[in-house]
């Protein structure tokens, strides 16, 4: 690998552990504040906005400035979205404003990757920044879920010595916690600054055509009207959606069938995380992006495992089947990403490319994380939300399998 990867994959473990751990103490900060359970995914929803709206400025911009110096920025008003939550700011707002520099900070980060690494490598880089992106993950939610152990079993003098502190803030007993994430954001935007560039890319001037929605609909097409690059953004783009709701299912799961606790229940979110990264690792050993096809029987795999883990009970059982849906997904992502990539690169630049994918898999995430949320408010049973959850999993991989046995019959 260049020189500088192993620089920007560091950089990006930090941003995500921030991202994962805000996640979850915005969780419990509603269960807090006395919101409802069916809030909850709404922050993620909040989150996920600005990668849909500003999808056709995300890319243009990515490309037009240095990206490592973008990356810096961003990292910095994910720091304000933090602030802005412990001072009083509504919860939806905070998170949108660290969403908004989250959409603009992902095209840079993927593009680096695209334009640092020769075609050979995409796999094994993309199995790189997956395994990153899930460790982040996994420790990101064991972070906060920590750190809300950790402030909760503070001395009630200690409480009281906050709130002598905060005065007018939001009234909240993980202040520490939240200072713990805003130093983390700091840091990563220290390493982001330290990122050389690892190839001479010529920078793409933008202009007002750039960023309208007309040119990010003709690019949009052109990415799903290319064979292969439709076929991997077909297949990301349901399962980015899936991998949403699984991440607030888990929780539910959880706290309804093992009755654990919040903070238990994110550290069963990092047993799909282990999965992922063994999933990442070994699809980084033996997929090559002219085979990235052999990948989406995982996919009928994973979609198998989601209602088996709402009919469990069992804490043992369940550890096994998210270790393994987790494996299935780093198994079926990886190369589709891969692949995704590099068509991408090859039919417009990086930074667009991968504004269009953001756009597309995250509009799934929003139309999910909707969808769950309207069905936990109507408490309907985890079972029947897990059952229809893979209905978009096959929907997902079953027509690209019937293509690919009959080219190969």
């Amino acid at each position: 690998m260049p020189k500088g990867f192993y620089f920007l994959i560091l950089a990006q473990f930090a941003s995500g552990l921030a991202d994962n751990a805000f996640m979850i103490l915005g969780v419990y900060f509603l269960h807090e504040q006395g919101y409802p359970g069916w809030w909850a995914p709404l922050l993620k929803f909040s989150f996920t906005l600005s990668y849909v709206v500003l999808a056709s400025v995300a890319g243009p911009v990515a490309d037009a400035f240095a990206k490592s110096r973008l990356m810096a920025a961003m990292n910095l008003l994910k720091l304000m979205g933090v602030f802005l939550l412990v001072t009083g700011a509504h919860p939806l707002l905070a998170f949108a404003l660290t969403g908004l520099a989250a959409a603009l900070y992902a095209p840079a980060k993927y593009g680096l990757v695209s334009e640092s690494v020769p075609t050979k490598l995409l796999v094994k880089a993309n199995a790189w920044l997956e395994v990153s992106v899930v460790l982040s993950v996994m420790l990101g939610v064991a972070l906060g879920g920590g750190l809300i152990h950790w402030q909760l079993h503070q001395a009630d003098d200690l409480w009281v010595d906050h709130q002598a502190t905060v005065g007018g803030w939001s009234a909240t007993q993980i202040v520490d916690a939240f200072a713990v994430v805003i130093s983390i954001y700091g840091f990563s935007a220290l390493l982001n600054l330290g990122v050389s560039p690892m190839n001479s890319t010529r920078r793409q001037p933008w202009s007002w055509r750039d960023i309208q929605w007309t040119l990010f609909w003709s690019q949009n097409r052109r990415l799903w009207a290319d064979p292969m690059g439709g076929m991997s953004l077909h297949v990301t783009t349901l399962c980015w959606g899936i991998g949403a709701v699984l991440q607030f299912a888990v929780l539910t799961w959880a706290q309804t069938n093992a009755g654990l606790t919040l903070q238990q229940g994110a550290f069963m979110q990092a047993i799909v995380a282990f999965g992922v990264i063994g999933g990442a690792a070994m699809a980084a050993y033996r997929c090559r992006i002219f085979n990235a096809r052999r990948a989406l029987p995982w996919g009928l795999v994973l979609a198998a495992l989601l209602p088996a883990m709402a009919l469990s009970y069992s804490l043992p059982v369940a550890v096994i089947l998210l270790f393994i849906a987790g494996w299935s997904g780093g198994m079926l992502l990886v190369p589709m990403n891969a692949l995704l990539q590099h068509r991408g690169v090859n039919l417009m630049h990086s930074g667009r490319s991968i504004a269009v994918q953001g756009f597309n898999e995250n509009l799934s995430v929003l139309v999910m994380l909707g969808i769950y949320s309207v069905m936990v408010a109507w408490e309907i049973p985890l079972l029947h939300i897990m059952l229809l959850a893979t209905v978009p999993l096959l929907f997902a991989v079953v027509p690209w399998l019937r293509r690919s046995q009959k080219r190969w019959a």
